[in-house]
């Protein structure tokens, strides 16, 4: 099927899957002891579940439009947090939040902007030039470089792969629900299995509590909920566990250089978008290179 094309059947495969885990999870959130010290953030993470999956899902019904719609909002939050992180100047705030509205636009509109599923040449040369305008104008001899890297890496971070939303389709509505899912396998992997032993080993000192009982759970969760909605590939659930695995690693390294916990305050249980999104990113990335 095209990339812009959605008949809406991976939605409708998502729907009693995604409502089965928010209602079962519901009850065991609920049933949980008031003496659990995790309880209350539990209970306001299932909450956030409960308000994303159907806005996530709905959108991506709706058509392209609607996946542009998520797409260019999803972005336009997530540079806003990342440009605070990383403390650039208002000009490549500017750069990051036009990247994020147009890059979806293009692969919805311009179709012709897209070949295949991976990005034109042509836009992405664009992108280098017009990352490095703000400190080349501005003649930043002291921070200019600094500035281009963090404005180039946003851009390939961010607006780049959320435009995965429109020009996968279907797809992305199996990607997304393997990433909310392999997140949920990681947390139980690590628990249950991450005490003792090799799979307790740390994947990186970035983020000491990833242990490999975390990919193992993550690796099942995700392969069930590819198959669930016909989707599993051997290269896609690859491509989907990796973005479980590293997107998480890579969003901890943003935030350990700029000295903090979160990338926000404002999402219930999870910290800001970036905290929330950081595997859906890398995952959408190379979902559209294997898919290409």
């Amino acid at each position: 099927m095209s990339g812009v094309v959605f008949a809406g059947e991976a939605v409708g495969r998502a729907v009693p899957l995604v409502a089965g885990a928010l209602g079962a999870s519901g009850i065991a959130v609920a049933a949980l002891p008031s003496r659990l010290a995790m309880r209350a953030e539990l209970r306001k993470r299932w909450r956030t579940w409960a308000i994303a999956a159907p806005v996530f899902l709905g959108a991506l019904f709706l058509g392209a439009g609607g996946a542009f719609a998520l797409a260019a909002a999803l972005g336009a939050t997530a540079v806003g947090e990342y440009v605070q992180m990383a403390g650039l100047p208002r000009a490549e705030y500017a750069v990051l939040l036009v990247a994020a509205v147009v890059l979806p636009a293009l692969a919805w509109l311009v179709p012709a902007a897209v070949d295949g599923r991976a990005v034109d040449l042509r836009v992405v040369a664009l992108l280098l030039v017009v990352a490095a305008l703000p400190a080349l104008l501005a003649g930043d001899d002291e921070r200019g470089f600094t500035r281009c890297a963090r404005t180039v890496f946003a851009l390939l971070w961010i607006p780049l792969p959320l435009t995965g939303l429109v020009v996968l389709g279907d797809t992305a509505v199996a990607v997304g629900l393997a990433v909310a899912l392999g997140d949920v396998g990681a947390w139980c992997g690590g628990t249950a299995l991450g005490r003792r032993g090799v799979l307790a080993r740390s994947l990186s000192p970035l983020s000491p509590s990833k242990t490999w009982a975390g990919v193992l759970g993550a690796a099942g969760a995700t392969a069930v909920a590819l198959g669930a909605v016909g989707a599993f590939t051997p290269v896609l659930w690859a491509a989907v566990l990796t973005g479980c695995v590293l997107g998480d690693l890579l969003e901890s390294m943003v935030k350990r250089e700029a000295g903090v916990k979160d990338a926000g305050s404002w999402l219930p249980g999870f910290g800001g978008l970036l905290d929330r999104i950081d595997s859906l990113l890398l995952a959408l990335l190379l979902a559209m290179v294997v898919t290409a």
